[in-house]
């Protein structure tokens, strides 16, 4: 199993809100700070996800840094990146079994059953949302909040990172309720010149 990339800060990607095209946005991240990106681009078809894929694996090489693709496994693995996100609902165990054990497999969890999944197939990590309201993914469900983020955690025996509505000035409040890390979508796609606030968060936040 994978351990999650160090700083604990995922950013997903969205290429309808990035500032600019996402291969010149990841690079520009890269440079920042950041050390986790992962594709969700699941409206684009499985040719152009690959391409992107590849440009963006390009771009985190030299950086040491991880890329994952929110989708299925078999794309994951065509694409070279380096694991998958899954899913609510979908096979960790199987898609364990087809990237390998040293892939990065992940699963969206939104309660304390997704999580149970999780670790029953072997995941390396889950995200947990919404933990604050979403501004990405309005309507998206009612946010969780820290309480039950803190429940859960204290609970759990593979890290929780922490998604939905994260800011700077909420990291560490995710981290002192046990999340391993944070994921962001809008505030990296939109504002990457907030990055460095969310690093020095999540920084000031470690034990």
């Amino acid at each position: 199993m994978m351990a999650i990339p160090s700083p604990r800060l995922l950013a997903i990607t969205d290429r309808r809100q990035a500032a600019q095209p996402l291969p010149d946005l990841a690079a520009r991240l890269f440079a920042g700070g950041l050390r986790w990106l992962s594709l969700r681009e699941k409206d684009l078809d499985e040719s152009r996800q690959i391409a992107l894929a590849h440009a963006l694996v390009e771009r985190a090489r030299p950086w040491g840094a991880v890329v994952t693709l929110h989708g299925d496994p078999d794309l994951a693995l065509a694409a070279g990146t380096d694991g998958v996100h899954l899913p609510e609902g979908a096979d960790v165990a199987a898609a364990r079994r087809r990237l390998g054990p040293g892939a990065l497999v992940g699963l969206s969890t939104h309660d304390a059953e997704g999580i149970r999944r999780a670790v029953a197939g072997g995941a390396d990590y889950v995200t947990l949302s919404p933990v604050f309201p979403s501004p990405s993914k309005p309507g998206y469900g009612p946010p969780i909040g820290t309480e039950a983020l803190r429940r859960l955690a204290a609970e759990a025996p593979l890290p929780i990172i922490a998604l939905g509505g994260v800011e700077s000035g909420t990291v560490g409040d995710c981290l002192a309720a046990g999340a391993a890390g944070v994921a962001v979508m809008g505030t990296a796609m939109r504002t990457p010149d907030r990055l460095p606030d969310l690093l020095k968060a999540l920084k000031g936040g470690q034990p």
